[in-house]
């Protein structure tokens, strides 16, 4: 399917979404509530001190999305709407916990990346920031080496040890399958920024990966 048949069917699709919740269906609230809470989560945390106030923080803005689905007009996607109230509502919440740290001031940090930029495909590139391959050697590892659950712990544990500016771009982007436009609407970042913290989150990962995997 060509990307403009696929928008065209995603529009088709969020139409239909969106009708069903102005119609109060409960299932189909229910299932964007468990599509769109871990992204949700993961931004609300960057605004405030712990995961109980962002657990409230994003069950106050399932609130205000209720109230606000007759105003909305479409202009942008579902999520990105719904990213902008959570992310308006977590501020909010950010600026009485004297904690609030806008995204506009999170240049990405000055360091080098983990691992060489080379070992990621170029803009030019049909995949662009994703890695080109995994070191030569790994497929020869015993294969409970590369058991899934202890190479995803692995992975997990990297994620949580970014800053978080780019632990929360690559949780968006890697892991709730956000599309850049949507980061940047969300977060309030550039295209560049967002696409150097994703860059340095995913070089990081992947030295974790590698110190695993070849260690």
């Amino acid at each position: 399917m060509t990307d403009a048949g696929l928008q065209e069917r995603t529009s088709v699709e969020e139409a239909e979404l969106l009708a069903r919740l102005r119609a109060g269906d409960e299932r189909a609230f229910e299932a964007l509530v468990e599509r769109e809470y871990p992204t949700m989560l993961a931004v609300a945390r960057h605004h405030v001190r712990s995961r109980a106030v962002a657990e409230e923080v994003v069950q106050e803005a399932w609130l205000g999305v209720l109230k606000g689905l007759d105003r909305f007009e479409g202009r942008s996607s579902l999520r990105t709407w719904i990213l902008r109230i959570l992310v308006n509502t977590a501020k909010t919440r950010g600026v009485r916990e004297a904690r609030s740290v806008p995204f506009t001031s999170l240049a990405p940090e000055g360091e080098e990346p983990a691992v060489e930029p080379d070992r990621f495909r170029s803009r030019d590139d049909p995949f662009p920031g994703h890695w080109r391959a995994y070191p030569a050697d790994w497929q020869r590892l015993p294969e409970e080496t590369l058991g899934e659950r202890e190479t995803l712990e692995v992975v997990i544990t990297a994620i949580h040890a970014l800053p978080a500016s780019q632990r929360v771009v690559i949780t968006m982007r890697d892991i709730q399958g956000c599309s850049a436009d949507e980061v940047c609407a969300a977060l309030d970042v550039s295209e560049g920024n967002q696409r150097v913290l994703l860059h340095r989150a995913r070089s990081k990962v992947r030295s974790a990966l590698e110190r695993h995997l070849d260690g």
